[in-house]
């Protein structure tokens, strides 16, 4: 994925650099008519249905585009890929595209998810003495930087009164957090289905709190700012078939995990754990929700984690109403 994701941004800057060397925009030729659509996803959730089940697909042959699904195995690479334009459009949890918007990345924000709920979690080995969140103080805790996962654990040592200077980061990928907290070099692992649902079935873990029980937030589908501009009914059209694909999804409870596990590779009884406790669905980005993910901006400004203030409904896209 690594090396994957390596040549994605490879292409997106080449291309950028050819743009400016023959004296042509990056806008000028996103705007010529659309062949391929490529749509960032990660492991479990909404778009790996409406993958196996190719409802974008069939929404979009009939104006001879092809889509093309780039995984990820969280959602910081995801959001850099969507700014050098290497994806389109693409899926993360609440915190990367803060951190993207923070540091300038050409994103907006198209349509919200439901949150990761109780598939995302902070949580240690059944032997372990940790017992509560409060007792994470001093501790060495993997996660992911600048991901959902990140925020669980600010929002989480918020509640419980630990300041996040009390605890040790280690911004580790999901593969090497799996292999410290194998290893026991972190006493904590947070992060999301399905590598959640995987730890579950390896460990029996003992879960110290989840995101359904600390946070009120959502997921949310991004675009590339200019591909959203200059292709909104590209965009509208796959906000629809993800609508389907949450109606399919919701239907047929029983074919989820098999769904899922068909695109992912991740074990059946993972995946099935995931997909049990997964919500599905899409909305508008409505104001409520911009206020919500404007106090995490504001969290993790004020404990350094962002280096300025971002005001969230500046990168929230308007889609056209004609």
């Amino acid at each position: 994925m690594f090396t994957l994701t390596r040549r994605l941004f490879g292409a997106g800057l080449l291309a950028t650099s050819l743009f400016a060397a023959s004296g042509l925009s990056a806008a000028g030729v996103a705007a010529a008519e659309l062949t391929e659509f490529k749509i960032g996803y990660q492991k479990t959730g909404l778009p790996v249905i409406a993958r196996q089940q190719q409802i974008v697909e069939k929404a979009l042959e009939p104006k001879g585009i092809t889509v093309s699904w780039v995984e990820f195995t969280a959602g910081p690479p995801l959001v850099e890929a969507l700014n050098v334009g290497s994806i389109d459009v693409g899926w993360t949890g609440d915190a990367p595209p803060i951190f993207g918007q923070a540091a300038g990345s050409a994103i907006t924000y198209v349509a919200a998810l439901p949150s990761n709920g109780a598939g995302e979690a902070i949580f240690v080995k059944p032997e372990s003495p940790i017992q509560s969140l409060a007792e994470l103080k001093g501790k060495k805790i993997g996660v992911g930087k600048g991901t959902s996962a990140h925020n669980l654990v600010v929002a989480a040592l918020e509640k419980a009164g630990i300041d996040f200077k009390d605890v040790t980061p280690v911004y580790l990928s999901p593969a090497d957090a799996a292999a410290a907290f194998a290893s026991d070099k972190i006493d904590a692992w947070a992060v999301w289905d399905p590598f959640f649902a995987i730890a579950e079935t390896r460990y029996k873990p003992r879960i110290l709190t989840t995101s359904a029980e600390t946070l009120n937030v959502k997921t949310y589908f991004l675009a590339n700012r200019d591909f959203a501009r200059q292709h909104p009914e590209t965009v509208t059209t796959t906000i629809a078939a993800l609508k389907d694909a949450a109606a399919w999804a919701d239907a047929n409870r029983d074919k989820v995990a098999q769904a899922l596990h068909e695109v992912t590779g991740v074990p059946l009884e993972a995946q099935t754990i995931a997909a049990n406790r997964t919500v599905f669905g899409i909305e508008p980005v409505t104001p409520e929700i911009v206020a919500s993910q404007q106090q995490t901006a504001d969290r993790f400004f004020k404990l350094g984690l962002i280096p300025k203030q971002i005001t969230i409904s500046d990168a929230v896209w308007t889609a056209p109403t004609n």
